[in-house]
């Protein structure tokens, strides 16, 4: 059995077991964005929400030129602060409120970047969430040891290049599983 307490998931993918009774966490993958004694943050990646990119600049008072990210969705990426802005993105640069996660891609809640964004010099890549996923310590460990989650270092393609809608499939296969042929019952051997 593997231990959980010592596993620094910084990086991981969780993806909700077929289980999962949460409304918030059924059938998502969440990206793990910081993992310590603390605890955990991580940002829901394949659930979009009514409003795009263009909209969500518009409530801020910004203007975005990219009329491609300008029909973006916007995501819920959990159920804590879903009042604040989230951004996900490549490569790290330099934010005011910047969180460095794992090799080129960061997370970052300062309106700079949506300011650099709105006038075309924002991150390359980026995914942009209302809200984030957190969780006290010890926390995960204890969803984990009782199979809500499954975990996978994550891939930076799904994040970014994929719809929405096949980002769960594409976390599974990096498993080798598919999310339909999976039981809601635990077990152990």
């Amino acid at each position: 059995m593997i231990n959980v307490e010592n596993v620094n998931l910084t990086g991981h993918f969780l993806i909700a077991m077929p289980a999962m009774a949460d409304p918030y966490f059924a059938r998502t993958v969440a990206y793990i964005c910081e993992h310590n004694q603390n605890g955990a943050l991580g940002i829901v990646i394949n659930r979009p929400i009514d409003l795009t990119l263009q909209d969500l600049f518009r409530q801020v008072d910004l203007e975005l030129q990219d009329t491609e990210l300008a029909h973006a969705p916007v995501h819920f990426g959990g159920p804590v602060q879903i009042d604040r802005g989230f951004v996900l993105h490549q490569p790290v640069g330099a934010w005011q409120s910047t969180l460095r996660v794992s090799g080129d891609t960061a997370l970052t809640t300062s309106r700079d970047i949506l300011e650099a964004t709105a006038r075309g010099a924002g991150p390359r890549k980026m995914l942009v969430t209302l809200g984030y996923a957190g969780w006290s310590p010890g926390q995960l460990e204890q969803e984990i040891s009782q199979n809500a989650w499954l975990t996978v270092p994550a891939n930076d393609s799904i994040i970014f290049d994929l719809p929405a809608e096949r980002k769960l499939a594409a976390a599974m296969a990096l498993l080798g599983v598919d999310f339909a042929t999976l039981s809601e019952e635990a077990g152990h051997a």
